[in-house]
């Protein structure tokens, strides 16, 4: 199949069946219709008829290396400092597009399992071949372009205790029995975000403790989302039919689950991880695959820095605003933020080096420090925002006072510095979906835990620093004697 347009992904969406509830509704039907999912779904749509555009196929697409037929470069194993560039270019192609307001674009998790199948020796041979699994599934994955979703930690329940020691040991989802077609799976995970995917990963994201009690939990493998007795259970959509009224929204609510697994199979080809915490606690760190997932990352923050810098500035000048240094000096920490995340791109990049498994690998330390800088940076964005537009973000009424007996009032009092009533509500209804709306809250919380709690990060980043060349310098310094 290789490389796929809009057209072919909307087709396989509307015909594989899945479980999915809004509210008290069980989806059924074509589900790029549900309002719900119709704007997300064009989106991603749209997303793959940029990749099949012929005028961008070495930009977004290279060939397989199994059927020389064209796919997907997020799926590239890179094996020279420029394949880790044209990784990078390839996925602000596609951060561009919704200005970076998409966290789970499908070159993601295409990062992540191109980094784990390259791994693959990680996952072993004892007893059944798991590392057979993981290159098999990369390579179905590449080759069908399928869409992957993930998910990652455990209810939140009883976070004082671990999976086994809740009063149902069911609810975080575990083994529940092995057969001779694979392993059953009872319980549940989130947060699923995009369950319009194809595919669903569930990998470990928190420690897992290496007693028996906990081995259970300790499971990695795939499924498609038609799976017998997989369900996922919404969040209320922050979707709307008015693009003029809510132009993020419409257009880039994800859309993020709890999926529940009522005793679900997972057939044996399909297992990478079964019972094994040691294995579970590392794989993201051991396969390098963490790196690739923090490369895609930081292209989507760099291209969202962008994008609210210059909307930042629009409203500024919109208002006349733009002329007073403290609105100045508020923008520039937006374009500090970008060229921030920027350099330490580029710094991982030119440092990239080949791993253990013969990849060529982004440099970690400043794609780390991106990582854990960018949840705090983040929620700057909207502050800016707000800080810039005030109450003018209150006050914009919805898109049918433009139709209404009300249009010359509207036209009088809603105008801005050169420009038309229509046109500064459109812009400030943009600023609003960033930084105000639902939407917008979901985006600034996202941010701040897209890679987990930023105090664990911080800890986990202390402990894994190498600060020995620091502390060196300084003892030497207090060595050295005073000369004469």
């Amino acid at each position: 199949m290789g490389a796929r347009e809009g057209r072919s992904f909307l087709e396989r969406l509307d015909r594989t069946p899945r479980t999915v509830w809004y509210g008290n509704q069980k989806i059924t039907g074509k589900v790029s219709e549900h309002p719900a999912f119709s704007g997300i779904a064009k989106t991603i749509s749209e997303l793959y008829d940029i990749q099949s555009e012929p005028s961008n196929a070495d930009l977004m697409t290279y060939p397989s290396p199994t059927t020389e037929e064209r796919v997907g470069l997020s799926f590239l194993q890179p094996k020279t400092p420029a394949d880790v560039s044209k990784r990078t270019g390839m996925m602000k192609r596609w951060a561009d597009h919704s200005g970076g307001m998409l966290g789970r674009t499908p070159d993601y998790l295409n990062s992540s399992i191109m980094a784990m199948a390259g791994a693959s020796a990680f996952f072993g041979t004892e007893g059944r071949d798991y590392a057979t699994n993981i290159r098999g599934y990369y390579e179905y994955v590449r080759e069908n372009d399928l869409l992957l979703t993930h998910t990652l930690i455990n209810p939140q329940v009883n976070r004082s205790v671990g999976p086994s020691k809740q009063a149902d040991p069911f609810t975080a989802a575990r083994v529940l029995e092995k057969n001779s077609e694979g392993v059953v799976v009872r319980g549940a995970r989130m947060l699923a975000t995009l369950p319009i995917a194809d595919e669903i990963m569930v990998f470990p994201s928190t420690v897992i403790r290496s007693g028996q009690d906990d081995m259970p939990y300790a499971i990695a493998f795939a499924l498609p989302v038609s799976a017998k007795g997989l369900k996922f259970i919404c969040r209320e959509s922050f979707a709307s039919d008015s693009q003029y009224d809510h132009p993020l929204a419409s257009r880039f609510d994800e859309q993020d689950a709890v999926v529940v697994f009522e005793d679900v199979l997972v057939p044996w080809d399909r297992v990478f991880i079964l019972e094994d915490p040691e294995r579970a606690n590392k794989v993201s760190e051991a396969t390098d695959a963490i790196v690739f997932m923090a490369q895609q990352a930081t292209v989507r923050e760099i291209a969202k820095a962008e994008f609210v810098a210059g909307l930042a500035t629009i409203v500024a000048e919109t208002i006349g605003a733009d002329q007073f240094p403290h609105v100045q000096e508020k923008v520039t920490e937006i374009l500090l933020i970008a060229e921030s995340m920027k350099a330490f791109l580029r710094s991982s990049e030119a440092n990239a080096a080949v791993n253990r498994w013969g990849m060529m690998t982004p440099d970690y330390v400043p794609i780390n420090s991106a990582r854990n800088l960018w949840p705090r940076a983040a929620p700057t964005l909207a502050v800016v925002l707000k800080q810039i537009g005030a109450s003018g973000l209150m006050a914009i009424p919805p898109e049918g006072i433009l139709e209404s007996e009300a249009r010359a009032d509207v036209d009088r009092y809603y105008q801005g510095k050169g420009v038309g009533a229509e046109e500064r509500i459109k812009t400030f209804k943009l600023a609003w979906d960033v930084a105000g709306s639902s939407f917008g809250g979901r985006q600034e919380l996202y941010e701040r835990f897209f890679f987990g709690d930023p105090v664990r990060m911080a800890s986990a980043y202390y402990a894994w620093y190498n600060k020995e060349p620091y502390k060196e310098r300084v003892r030497d310094f207090l060595r050295r004697e005073r000369p004469e």
